[in-house]
């Protein structure tokens, strides 16, 4: 009887495809053509004798035996890496895709990055900036493979930090808290910053109408310096140009920050990446770093 064997490459090659639900985007990461990494897919799907991909004019998306032939193929994959690693007596290599919300990337990624990047120099990272509610189906996908994630509960045991949440405006005091009915800018209805400004003012019983939404900081902030609306940001991204308001306005809640995993066993990079973040995230300083004037769209999606 002859023992099949499975050929790393290919499992590398899958994925990626399985990252990026598209054969054409991971034929540009991978440099490959389609039509090979096709070839690849079907003779990976004649080893394992299992469909593992169903294919439509949108995409790729993983069967049932897909998504646990991707469980196997990453730590696989890992524990290959890991050992090439340690026999050459090298450091930290691969790769590994961070998912966090806009505002944690804006006051704390730069400091977060700086440190790992210069102790793991040979580590590719790959940055995706979404809010929570989309973070996670991309976990489940094992799209990415950890994520900074926020929770309504500031004290869970998870918690690696907590975030408090703050109206802001162009002035301490703007013309617009004079309206009878306030004007808001706020994100997606599905997020923490969302529901956290609404559920306040209805408590409060203060009118309000989402006058603006934006998919993007800086959306929100190009909002909030015109004066034509008050937005909600975490404390820690608010710009020093613009101001926290207190008088006249509810008090909003505190949020937890959590890291969540895809994997239970993640890579060595993953696993390293998120030991440096619960060390350093809770004592960082997290000030806001300037945002462009001109408020142009950012492809991120915002909310926490």
């Amino acid at each position: 009887m002859v023992m099949r064997t499975l050929d790393l490459a290919l499992l590398r090659n899958f994925a990626v495809i399985a990252r990026t639900g598209s054969i054409s985007v991971a034929s540009l990461q991978i440099g490959r053509t389609q039509s090979a990494l096709s070839m690849q897919m079907q003779r990976l799907e004649a080893l394992t004798g299992q469909a593992l991909l169903h294919r439509s004019g949108s995409g790729v998306r993983l069967t049932t035996a897909g998504d646990k032939l991707l469980a196997h193929a990453e730590s696989l994959l890992a524990r290959h890496d890991e050992i090439l690693a340690d026999m050459r007596g090298t450091g930290l290599k691969g790769s590994v895709s961070l998912g966090c919300p806009e505002d944690y990337s804006i006051a704390f990624l730069p400091d977060l990055l700086r440190e790992f990047c210069a102790l793991h120099p040979d580590v590719e990272l790959r940055m995706v900036c979404a809010p929570t509610s989309e973070l996670r189906p991309l976990l489940h996908r094992r799209q990415i493979e950890m994520a900074l994630v926020s929770l309504p509960d500031p004290a869970g045991a998870e918690v690696i930090r907590s975030e408090n949440f703050a109206w802001v405006a162009n002035a301490a005091e703007p013309e617009v808290l004079d309206q009878a009915v306030l004007p808001l800018a706020l994100s997606a209805p599905m997020t923490l910053d969302y529901r956290a400004a609404c559920d306040a003012m209805e408590a409060a019983g203060r009118r309000y109408r989402v006058a603006f939404a934006s998919n993007s900081l800086a959306g929100l902030i190009a909002i909030a310096r015109s004066g034509h609306a008050i937005s909600v940001l975490t404390r820690t991204a608010v710009p020093p140009d613009l101001h926290i308001v207190s008088a006249g306005l509810p008090v909003l809640p505190a949020i937890g920050i959590a890291l969540e995993f895809a994997e239970l066993r993640p890579s060595s990079a993953a696993r390293a990446l998120g030991d440096h973040i619960a060390a350093v995230l809770p004592s960082l300083a997290g000030e806001a770093r300037p945002i462009s004037r001109s408020g142009s769209a950012s492809p991120a999606s915002r909310g926490l």
